[in-house]
C-alpha cells in the first residue's frame, strides 16, 4: 500500500505566497507518509482576470514554478502532481492548463493538457467562464508508469466526460488525479457524485484535489478534495480551507475488485480517443 495525498488550498494573486503555501503542504503531507502529493488546479496563481495566467505562462521545460516543483519533489522525496500551471502555446494571448508529473528524483516523467474547457454561465449567481479565450485545449489522453501503479490524468471540467475516464480505465489506469477549481455552486450540486461515479464505474481509485475557499477575485471555490476507492467509498475529506486529505492506496484490492465484479469486461459500446 502506498500513502497518497491531495492538498486543498484557496490561491490568491500572488505567485510567490501561493507557492509558499503549497511548500508548507507538501511538506506536511510528505512528513505523514505520503509518497505521492496531489497539488490542485491553478494552484500558482488565482488571477484578478483570467489573462493574469496568460502573463506569467512559462516555456515547456523553462521557469520558476516548474523549478520550483522540481525541488519539491526532489527536496519531499515525493512524487508529485503538479495541479495546472499556465505554460506558453503557439498563440501568445492563451496557455496551455498544463498538469506535471515530476518523480522523487525532481525529474518531469509527463504532462497532460487540460482537455475539456469550462466555458458556461451559472445564472444562479451570474457568473460566467469562458476558459477557451484564454487557453488552448489538449488533446492526449495521459497514464503515467509510477512506482504507485499507472495513473491517469483529468483536470476539473473534464470530470464531466465519462468517456475520458473510461478511456483511463482502458489505458489500465488504477488511479486518477483530479486537481480542480470547481465553483462553489456546481460543486455542491454535482462533485460528490461526480467524484464517486468516475472511480465506481472504471473500478480504481480517484484522487481530487481542490481549491477551496473565498478568492481575492470574488470566486467562492467548493473545496472538498476527496480520495475516494473504487467501490465509491470516500477515504478522506477536507470540506474547506486549507489542507490535504490522506488515505492508503491498495492495488491488490483494486486487481480483486475488477476480478470479482468485471463491468470494463462487459462494456457493448467503445468510446473513441479524443481528436484535434
Amino acid at each position: 500500500m502506498t500513502k497518497i495525498a491531495a492538498i486543498q488550498m484557496a490561491s490568491g494573486t500572488n505567485v510567490s505566497a501561493n507557492l509558499i503555501e503549497v511548500s508548507r503542504q507538501i511538506l506536511s503531507a510528505a512528513q505523514a507518509g505520503a509518497k505521492l502529493i496531489v497539488l490542485p488546479e491553478n494552484f500558482a496563481i488565482m488571477g484578478l482576470q483570467d489573462t493574469d495566467q496568460v502573463k506569467i505562462a512559462e516555456n515547456d521545460g523553462i521557469g520558476p514554478i516548474q523549478d520550483f516543483l522540481s525541488e519539491q519533489a526532489k527536496k519531499n522525496k515525493v512524487w508529485l502532481i503538479a495541479g495546472t500551471i499556465p505554460l506558453k502555446s503557439d498563440d501568445e494571448d492563451k496557455i496551455y492548463a498544463a498538469s506535471l508529473v515530476y518523480n522523487d528524483n525532481g525529474e518531469r516523467v509527463s504532462r497532460y493538457d487540460k482537455i475539456h474547457l469550462f466555458d458556461v454561465h451559472l445564472e444562479a449567481t451570474s457568473e460566467t467562464y469562458k476558459e477557451s479565450e484564454t487557453i488552448d485545449a489538449g488533446n492526449q489522453v495521459i497514464v503515467v508508469d509510477t512506482p504507485f501503479g499507472k495513473i491517469g490524468l483529468a483536470i476539473c471540467y473534464d470530470l464531466r466526460f465519462p468517456e475520458l475516464f473510461r478511456q483511463l480505465a482502458l489505458q489500465d489506469a488504477e488511479i486518477i488525479v483530479l486537481p480542480a477549481a470547481f465553483t462553489a455552486i456546481t460543486g455542491k450540486a454535482h462533485w460528490e457524485v461526480l467524484l464517486r461515479a468516475r472511480a465506481i464505474e472504471n473500478l480504481c481509485y480517484l484522487v481530487a484535489s481542490a481549491q477551496g475557499g473565498y478568492h481575492v477575485n470574488g470566486r467562492e471555490t467548493y473545496g472538498n478534495s476527496m480520495i475516494i476507492d473504487p467501490w465509491g467509498v470516500i477515504l478522506d475529506e477536507l470540506p474547506q480551507g486549507s489542507g490535504y486529505v490522506i488515505a492508503d492506496v491498495d492495488l491488490e484490492n483494486v486487481k480483486t475488485i475488477r476480478r470479482n465484479f468485471p463491468a470494463l469486461q462487459h462494456r457493448k459500446i467503445s468510446c473513441p480517443l479524443p481528436t484535434e
